[in-house]
């Protein structure tokens, strides 16, 4: 691969986590629930003294670990790269937050379009990783793992990695929240959405992607 190819794929690695990291933030901020991967976080930070990136770096390094535990011999080292994205992926959700630290919806119709913006920023945000084909994401290394060793699809792997999530999550909330914590319709409406609008991005910017990484 020629320098400059490896150079655009990582800057769009790059750029699609800063969406995604903004695209969570807003997710955040409508407390309509967050998306599956980002559920567990956030109910962490909600009980422990964790920022939601903190919190996300953890649970990336435990994929990473699950991973080499699930493929043993067969597992790439340069998956590891994995590592610095999850750092990077962190640090980013909490600078996100911090931008967005003065919006505060003032009603539902307010938080819905919060809800609505997170979700087509991950959306955008995971679509850029895809299409970067460099590294992915530790929850979709896992998913990949998974589907490897079970012989799953990896949509399928996907699922049962998401709805696990969100199982945790609400584990987590009612012990140690009494509540349902960040999982709430928002994470329903992600869970539905975010993948659809992905594909459609990934069919809507192939052309250049061939042309240009």
């Amino acid at each position: 691969m020629r320098t400059e190819h490896l150079a655009r794929r990582i800057t769009v690695l790059t750029a699609g986590l800063c969406i995604m990291a903004l695209g969570v933030a807003f997710s955040i901020k409508a407390d309509m629930g967050t998306s599956p991967i980002s559920s567990v976080p956030y109910t962490v930070s909600m009980f422990a003294p964790l920022s939601v990136g903190t919190a996300t770096i953890i649970m990336h390094c435990a994929f990473i670990l699950l991973q080499i535990i699930l493929l043993r011999r067969k597992y790439n080292p340069l998956q590891l790269f994995q590592l610095p994205v999850a750092l990077v992926f962190g640090a980013l959700t909490d600078a996100a937050l911090s931008l967005l630290e003065p919006l505060e919806p003032s009603g539902y119709a307010e938080s819905c379009l919060c809800c609505i913006a997170g979700i087509i920023l991950v959306a955008a945000g995971v679509s850029a990783e895809v299409n970067s084909d460099t590294v992915p994401l530790a929850g979709e290394g896992f998913a990949l793992a998974l589907s490897s060793v079970s012989g799953l699809k990896f949509g399928t792997a996907k699922v049962v990695t998401d709805s696990s999530l969100v199982t945790i999550s609400l584990i987590l909330s009612v012990i140690f929240l009494g509540n349902l914590g960040g999982v709430r319709e928002g994470t329903v409406a992600a869970a539905l959405l975010v993948g659809t609008i992905a594909r459609k991005l990934n069919a809507a910017v192939l052309p250049l992607r061939e042309k240009y990484l």
